[in-house]
């Protein structure tokens, strides 16, 4: 009885004396379009994130897969964790999207000296226990492959003021110690350097690239 009564009504609704109400029948169908496009809306913003994290975790992964094979070969030849070399790349050239590395091929923010190829831009340094912008002069490489190598090396033979200044890294056989060992050396003057490289590591388990 009460179906056959829904049924009455709605057919009241549609019909009147006889006469098709127009008005209610496009007003349903407004409604119903409406609903559907609310629904597809909701639906592209629901997995509009998802896909911009895929797409992020995908150029990670390629700049990664790009440059470990260099870092590897480079630990064989100097003994830099893999690691490090990775990790320290990524954090200084901000996945190889930086000024730096884009226009000058320098991945680790190595700093010219006189006589070497240079470019000068703004850059960021903990001074006085805050964050300054100065000018610095920044070595330029002809290729990210060359940026690597200088790296290594100036791990290895440190400065020239300080020949053992990375000593520690080079000797290091953990990530950890080797991370520890670049603050220590004055590498960066971002007092969090350390934890940022270890946390680096350990996220995209780059320490899988070490060969010791």
């Amino acid at each position: 009885m009460a179906k056959r009564k829904n049924k009455q009504r709605i057919q009241k609704f549609f019909v009147k004396n006889g006469q098709l109400q127009r008005g209610h029948v496009l007003l349903c169908v407004i409604l119903i379009l409406g609903f559907g496009i609310w629904q597809t809306d909701i639906h592209h913003h629901k997995n509009q994130p998802v896909k911009e994290v895929n797409t992020v975790e995908r150029t990670h992964k390629a700049f990664i897969k790009k440059i470990a094979p260099q870092a590897q070969q480079l630990e064989q030849e100097y003994g830099i964790l893999a690691s490090i070399s990775i990790a320290q790349a990524v954090l200084e050239s901000d996945w190889g999207k930086s000024e730096l590395s884009t226009q000058y091929n320098n991945f680790f923010g190595v700093k010219a000296v006189a006589g070497q190829p240079s470019a000068s831009l703004a850059t960021k340094e903990y001074e006085n226990n805050q964050w300054v912008t100065i000018n610095a002069s920044f070595r330029v490489y002809d290729s990210w492959q060359s940026s690597m190598l200088d790296h290594a090396q100036l791990l290895v033979n440190g400065t020239t003021d300080n020949p053992q200044r990375y000593a520690t890294v080079v000797q290091a056989t953990d990530y950890k110690s080797a991370a520890n060992g670049l603050v220590a050396g004055g590498y960066a003057t971002d007092p969090t350097y350390a934890k940022k490289i270890i946390q680096m590591i350990e996220t995209y388990h780059l320490y899988r690239y070490d060969n010791k």
